[in-house]
Parts: structure tokens; C-alpha cells; sequence
């Protein structure tokens, strides 16, 4: 168990950097100000400004495009499976590759099969993420089909609709930013089948590179501008 410590440590600080990233953009004050918040609240000024006009094919070919590219995720996830279904499958040929390197990389079948299926579970949760945010997309767009005409949009029913698409809108772009960010973090996890030393160094980068998306970025400043 002992010469396996530093891959538990590994694997431990990567699940709690992908945890604490998580919980701190969506459930924090913190994370209010982060770019995804600031997308929400033109999230609503868009149901609002669709209960003003009465043509909406416009808004609807949107929605399409957005649908079209959670698909686009949806099947790239699928791949991603298939992918790491295979590379499980080719620890013996994996094996004598790594071997042949000038840094020893050899490693244990078994600590390989375990970095592959932990890889898997990751593109698993992507797919399941993405393939809700498309369904959720797809809610929307038949609540907005179901808007309210906009003669009545000064009513509480049509209030009440603008509200209710809203909250379905936000918790559809909600998944779809968590598939993602499991994409990211799968990403600095490969760093784990090069070195568990590897893997906290890719795992803080990941955490960096999307933290400084979410609240430093060029996009988040013209949000807030």
C-alpha cells in the first residue's frame, strides 16, 4: 500500500480541487460575480425581450444552435468512453512503451487499470451532464413556444412563464458548464498516467486556467462593463 501513497494523494487532492471549484462557483457568494452568473442575468433580459415581440423565429434559430452544440459535447463524451475503453484494454502494449521511455514510467497492470477507469467515470459523467443540458435546451425551447403572446405580457401568467424559463434556461447552461468542466479536469488528470507527482501539477494548472475564465477574463470584464 505504501509505494501506492502518492497516487492516493494524487487522486485525493485532484477530487478535492475539482470539488472545492465546484461548490465555490456555484454555491458561494464568490461565485455570483463569476462569468457564468453575470451570463444569467442576460439570460433573463432575453426571455423578457422574446415576451416583447411577436416574430420569434430568430430566438428559436438560437436555441437550435445552442442544442445543436450540447449535441456536439453529447457525442464528443460518447467518443471520449469509447477512447478510454480502449486504452484499458492497452496496459500489456502501454506497458512495453513506457518502459522503452528514458524516464522510467513502468507502472503495475493493476494502478493502469485503475487510472482508466477512473478516466471513464470522468467522460461518463461529462456524457450524462450534456446529454441532460441538451434535453433541458430542449425544454426551453418549447417553453418558448409557449410564450405568451406579447399582448399579454403586462399579465402574472405571462410574469410567471418569463420566471419559469428563466430558472429552466439557468439550470440547462448550469450542467452544460459542468460537463464542461469535467472535460477540463479530465484533461489535467491524464497528467496521473505520466506521474501521480504529474497530476497535482496539472490539476492546479486546470484549476487556474479555469478559474481565471470565470473571474478574470477579458470575457467576464466586458460582462460586467
Amino acid at each position: 500500500m505504501g509505494s501506492y501513497s502518492v497516487d492516493i494523494l494524487a487522486v485525493g487532492f485532484f477530487i478535492l480541487e475539482w470539488l472545492v471549484y465546484a461548490v465555490t462557483l456555484e454555491h458561494t457568494a464568490y461565485g455570483r460575480d463569476s462569468l457564468s452568473a453575470r451570463m444569467n442575468v442576460y439570460r433573463e433580459v432575453w426571455v423578457r425581450r422574446l415576451l416583447d415581440r411577436e416574430a420569434r423565429m430568430v430566438d428559436m434559430q438560437i436555441m437550435a444552435s445552442l442544442q445543436n452544440g450540447t449535441a456536439f459535447f453529447a457525442s464528443t463524451s460518447a467518443f471520449a468512453i469509447g477512447g478510454s475503453l480502449a486504452l484499458l484494454r492497452a496496459g500489456p502494449d502501454a506497458a512495453i512503451i513506457l518502459g522503452k521511455l528514458p524516464v522510467d514510467l513502468s507502472q503495475s497492470a493493476h494502478l493502469w487499470e485503475v487510472k482508466c477507469v477512473g478516466l471513464i467515470l470522468i467522460f461518463v459523467y461529462t456524457f450524462f451532464k450534456f446529454a441532460w443540458a441538451y434535453r433541458l435546451f430542449n425544454y426551453v425551447a418549447i417553453l418558448y413556444g409557449a410564450m405568451p403572446p406579447a399582448g399579454h405580457r403586462d399579465t402574472p401568467q405571462a410574469e410567471a412563464h418569463v420566471l419559469r424559463t428563466t430558472r429552466l434556461f439557468e439550470a440547462a447552461g448550469r450542467h452544460f458548464n459542468r460537463g464542461q468542466r469535467a472535460f477540463f479536469f479530465a484533461l489535467g488528470y491524464l497528467g496521473w498516467f505520466i506521474s501521480p507527482w504529474v497530476l497535482f501539477v496539472t490539476t492546479a494548472a486546470v484549476v487556474i486556467v479555469t478559474w481565471r475564465r470565470q473571474f478574470a477574463s477579458t470575457a467576464w470584464q466586458a460582462m460586467g462593463s
